[in-house]
């Protein structure tokens, strides 16, 4: 077929117009998307570029001070440097190996160092990797000026001024005061999932683990706050002026500090507390004000180092806390239960004296002994005849078996619930153990058919399946004291401010008022006085002139222990000697505090947990709240503080009461 040179030109026409056409329209499609990037898209791509060089550096909060009653440091921060990292931009070549050189370390640091920045970086989609990093707290100070002076070749690593937590009492207090450790999976993923916690915790970040440091955690944590700046694509800074104008106009936000704490604690009382019970390996002890629950003291030997415990044991340290065999990891005042023994009498005597079952004037005979289904029950020696005076005054075990058989136990239990046993005092600040006190339901759903009045007689002298915290006698004594008021027991007295401003105070809180009479009380408080001051009295040989003391001598019985392979005589001997008690409040007079002390394995009460008792209450008056005579000019009217509400929790007819005679 022949084609015309005309034919031909058309269809190159032809042609030629739809190239024109698909160039013009793709020209068309690069300008629309090079408009779209540039004026729809175009602050986004830049906000990213800029983002690629600017590096997020957090600033830690200053952690909330812990103070006394009187406004001593017990816990605060102190200023310390923390070398950071961000894993992907740590050059772990050359990099490396210079940060090991000028920090120091030997093979094992290095190779510790190593692994934990790779554990970041294994997983490229691990975006942790991204997040800062400890790898060196508290530097020592030559590391800091190496680290400073060769900062510019160290890509990734930064130093950030972080506060150190410091304690300046170290064991005192410490069961109260707490500590800190490093977070783990576990509180990260509670963080997460916690709307209320606007700062969520990271790797790295410590947290408080016992006492105040952990219930109060949120309220002395604080906000921590952030800077920017600007590195290369080695991550390496920038210096300020050529940074300047990549940098937003937020470049920082500053830290929120956390809120001061200041407890009702006595840091002073606390030492002399201490220093009372120096000579037993295990003990503890109580000081409550009665008229509003507040804890002046409260001690638990042996106690850790709050200092050592926050910056991190040693692994021979952590062992030799593991394997002490008086636990110094347990607070004794709230976490552990005991048998109360003779502590417990007053309350059954209330039960006795409120259900009308006997009179101060009935006396029973002690043999040295009661006989009761078979069994025998014994006493420390045969003291004649008793009256309750007498029996509380001597701890007569005889006089009590035969209030337990005519009052019965599930009395005895519901007077002793009123005075809070047999329930958490919610102090709050540590574990704390409910305690137990046994009635016949109890027995029946524990050991159905196996219940005997023999259980009876064992709880009433407190010991069977009696079982008490030390915070649980101070309380009970307090309202023994006070003329029946059971207050709930608090540590904290107000939260600040860094600048003083109030947040929140803690006012006395009532959780009940016993359904005890006048005429009870006041005769189970004459029989305590005589416990001290009587000749015949259990804890007469701690008597001192110096101070009036009332209080309730307790022996209580331990499981017996066979002898172990290893065991010393001495060891051996000191695991089946009983524990020592003594509950008491002081002055006579006028009650202001209860002191309650126990000391494991320590014999018998009256001999050694009733002098430290007296002891803790003499210095009291004479160290830290003297007794000076009345000033010759009275106070004025207007000097004298208004009356205070005190909030009430429960005033609801207890069960008790139901049932008064």
């Amino acid at each position: 077929m022949h084609i015309s040179p005309r034919n031909e030109l058309s269809e190159f026409r032809r042609r030629y117009r739809w190239m024109r056409v698909f160039v013009f329209l793709t020209f068309l499609v690069f300008v629309g998307r090079l408009a779209y990037l540039q004026l729809i898209n175009g602050g986004d791509y830049h906000k990213k570029s800029v983002n690629n060089v600017i590096r997020t550096v957090s600033l830690p909060a200053v952690r909330g001070r812990i103070f006394d009653a009187k406004g001593r440091v017990m816990a605060t921060s102190m200023p310390s440097h923390t070398l950071v990292a961000i894993p992907h931009y740590v050059d772990m070549g050359e990099g490396f190996a210079r940060l090991v050189e000028l920090l120091g370390l030997d093979e094992q640091e290095a190779q510790k160092m190593s692994d934990k920045l790779n554990d970041y970086r294994k997983d490229s989609h691990d975006m942790r990797r991204f997040q800062q990093i400890s790898l060196v707290e508290n530097m020592a100070p030559e590391q800091l000026a190496a680290v400073k002076a060769y900062h510019d070749e160290l890509a990734g690593i930064d130093v950030v001024d972080e506060p150190r937590r410091y304690y300046p009492y170290g064991e005192i207090a410490s069961h109260v005061i707490g500590y800190m450790n490093e977070v783990n999976g576990d509180d990260i993923t509670r963080a997460t999932e916690n709307e209320n916690i606007v700062d969520k915790y990271r790797a790295g970040d410590l947290i408080g683990r016992k006492g105040i440091e952990h219930s109060f955690e949120a309220d002395l944590r604080g906000v921590r706050g952030w800077k920017k700046k600007v590195v290369d694509a080695r991550g390496l800074a920038l210096s300020k002026e050529k940074a300047e104008n990549l940098l937003p106009d937020a470049s920082m936000q500053e830290p929120i500090p956390g809120y001061d704490i200041t407890l009702t604690i006595d840091v002073a009382l606390q030492k002399l507390a201490r220093q009372a019970l120096s000579g037993h390996p295990s003990a503890s002890a109580v000081v409550m004000n009665i008229h509003d629950g507040s804890i002046l003291a409260a001690v638990s030997r042996p106690s850790l180092d709050s200092n050592k415990m926050t910056a991190g044991l040693t692994y021979e340290e952590h062992d030799a806390i593991n394997e002490n065999p008086y636990r110094p990891r347990i607070d004794k005042t709230v976490y552990e239960n005991y048998f109360p023994g003779s502590v417990f009498k007053p309350f059954t005597a209330f039960a006795a004296l409120e259900e009308g079952i006997v009179t101060p004037d009935d006396v029973f005979n002690c043999s040295g002994f009661h006989e009761f289904g078979g069994r025998i029950f014994k006493c420390t020696h045969a003291h004649g005849d008793m009256t309750l005076y007498d029996a509380l005054v001597q701890s007569c075990n005889v006089y009590f078996y035969n209030l337990a058989e005519m009052t019965g136990m599930d009395r005895i239990a519901r007077y002793a619930g009123e005075f809070g046993f047999g329930q958490k005092t919610g102090v709050g600040y540590n574990t704390e153990a409910a305690g137990q006190i046994p009635t016949r339901e109890w027995y029946d759903k524990n050991f159905p058919g196996q219940f005997r009045i023999g259980h009876t007689l064992n709880a009433a002298i407190g010991q069977g399946n009696t079982k008490v915290t030390l915070m649980q006698v101070a309380t009970a004594y307090s309202a023994m004291a006070n003329g029946g008021t059971l207050y709930q027991p608090q540590v904290v007295k107000r939260i600040e401010t860094p600048d003083g401003e109030e947040v929140k105070s803690f006012q006395p809180i009532i959780k009940r008022r016993v359904s005890v009479g006048k005429h009870s009380m006041d005769l189970v408080m004459e029989a305590l006085a005589g416990v001290v001051e009587d000749e015949k009295g259990t804890a007469h040989s701690a008597y001192n002139e110096a101070v009036s003391v009332a209080g309730k001598t307790g022996t209580a019985q331990v499981v017996k222990q066979s002898r172990k392979k290893g065991d010393t005589m001495a060891e051996f001997y000191y695991k089946n000697r009983d524990h020592a008690w003594f509950a008491s409040v002081a002055p006579v007079e006028n009650p202001e505090i209860a002191i309650v002390v126990l000391v494991e394995h320590g014999g018998a009460g009256g001999e050694h947990a009733a002098p430290v008792g007296v002891e803790i209450a003499r210095r009291y008056f004479d160290e830290i709240a003297p007794r000076h005579e009345a000033p010759l000019l009275a106070d004025s009217p207007a000097d004298k503080k208004k009356d205070v509400k005190v909030p009430v929790e429960d005033t609801s007819p207890t069960t008790a009461s139901a049932h008064k005679h």
